[in-house]
């Protein structure tokens, strides 16, 4: 375990993940020009090219202002980049692409001058939170070029089709869809007992902690995340024209939104066994109770997703404790894909309940708001999760094919606005009984 680490050889390690991190985020820039880099193509999300500047800011605030006492190093990016600073329609007016490359070099020179010297022991969970805030930022960036491009094939009248930033584009094709016949209607039979909820790790960020033995009663999950075949039926019987399907809340919105699909939508139907994507948590509640089943709250989902009954512990990742790389070929994740796999394309990950990508691929939404856990402590700041303890997100659990190995655990905690329609978010459905398919 990491905190039997020897003082050197934990800085040798996060070392080597800041080095890592910041490889992989530099890889989305390679070749973008001025005006991708300061577009905006939603007003919830600012510029990628802010978001670099932020991960440079967020650095330098932490790691050589706080922890080392050191001057402000570019007091002329405080308000730009600081979270809490301008609003996201102010973000655009940046500093150019030269330039804040230069912000981001200089910061992380001082940066590995002060890993050197730092009490290790003292901040090392600072130094892994800022490992993982770089790779949650590498995922906004991701999502923000899939807009841009989106927008792009509009205008061009194409069809849109994922970006090519796959890390690993010559990554064997282990993952494609399983010859052998699955039924994506399958559920899981959890049986009643007390799993562990949530992490006291190092690596554990506020909102995780702190781990509890939670109690469920009985109930059924999903092996696999709801596919765009299962959807599509979904689609086809008029789920978006039928109030039977939605509550009151979300039949509002969808008045409102006027939607009848998916925001990403293909009726190509090659990607029929791929997770669905795209879609809001209410259009998530209505197909659930379409099919006569309800979304999992966030313990369901996570016990499900980490509990090993027989050896009676908590596993980080539904496969085990070993992170995911691209050799071991557990889940879709870290970009080395590029885009969705089938549901089926990763036998290697299952959990110990045998349920499929519970991890990677698509976040899923699930019944929960995001709140915090008893004995819940902010850190580093209260901005990070507190703020949203509002009763207005819900909780999205698992990752995507974008998110990066050191924010991918089952663990982890995401939240949105139920009405979010995001490009990485999809689900899988509980009950409380068996449902016959």
């Amino acid at each position: 375990m990491i905190s039997k680490l020897s003082k050197s050889n934990i800085k040798e390690a996060i070392y080597q993940a800041l080095g890592e991190c910041r490889l992989k985020t530099m890889v989305l820039f390679e070749g973008m020009d001025e005006t991708t880099f300061r577009s905006q193509p939603h007003p919830d999300f600012s510029p990628v090219g802010w978001h670099l500047g932020h991960i440079a800011y967020t650095e330098s605030l932490w790691l050589l202002e706080h922890s080392a006492n050191l001057p402000c190093l570019f007091p002329q990016y405080r308000k730009l980049f600081a979270a809490d600073g301008l609003p996201k329609s102010e973000r655009v007016q940046l500093p150019n692409l030269e330039e804040t490359y230069d912000y981001l070099n200089i910061v992380r020179g001082k940066v590995l001058e002060c890993l050197e010297i730092a009490d290790i022991e003292q901040q090392e969970r600072l130094w892994r939170f800022l490992i993982q805030h770089e790779s949650q930022h590498f995922e906004i960036i991701s999502f923000v070029l899939e807009l841009i491009n989106i927008q792009k094939s509009k205008v061009n009248n194409q069809e849109w089709q994922f970006l090519d930033y796959s890390i690993t584009p010559s990554l064997p094709l282990a993952i494609a869809p399983q010859k052998t016949l699955h039924n994506f209607e399958e559920m899981i039979q959890i049986p009643a007992g007390e799993f562990e909820q949530g992490n006291d790790s190092i690596d554990a960020l506020d909102n995780e902690r702190f781990a509890s033995k939670v109690y469920l009663d009985t109930y059924y999950i999903d092996r696999y995340p709801v596919t765009c075949g299962q959807y599509h039926s979904f689609i086809e019987a008029g789920g978006y024209q039928d109030p039977r399907w939605w509550s009151k809340v979300g039949w509002q919105w969808l008045q409102t939104e006027q939607v009848t699909q998916p925001l990403y939508w293909s009726s190509n139907r090659v990607w029929d066994d791929h997770p669905v994507y795209g879609v809001s948590w209410y259009e998530a509640e209505a197909y659930s109770r379409f099919v006569g089943k309800r979304l999992p709250t966030e313990a369901e989902w996570e016990k499900a997703a980490s509990w090993d009954v027989k050896a009676n512990r908590r596993r980080t990742f539904p496969w085990g404790d070993a992170a995911p790389t691209a050799q071991s070929q557990n889940c879709n994740c870290d970009r080395l894909i590029g885009k969705t796999t089938p549901v089926n394309a990763y036998p290697a990950g299952q959990s110990a309940y045998g349920l499929y990508d519970t991890l990677g691929n698509v976040w899923e939404w699930t019944a929960s708001w995001f709140s915090g856990y008893k004995g819940f402590q902010s850190y580093p700041y209260i901005g990070y999760s507190q703020v949203y303890f509002d009763q207005k997100h819900r909780v999205l659990k698992g990752g995507s094919w974008a998110t990066r190995p050191w924010a991918l655990r089952s663990s982890f905690r995401n939240w949105y606005h139920p009405s979010v329609r995001q490009i990485f978010a999809g689900f899988r459905c509980a009950s409380s009984t068996i449902v016959e398919c």
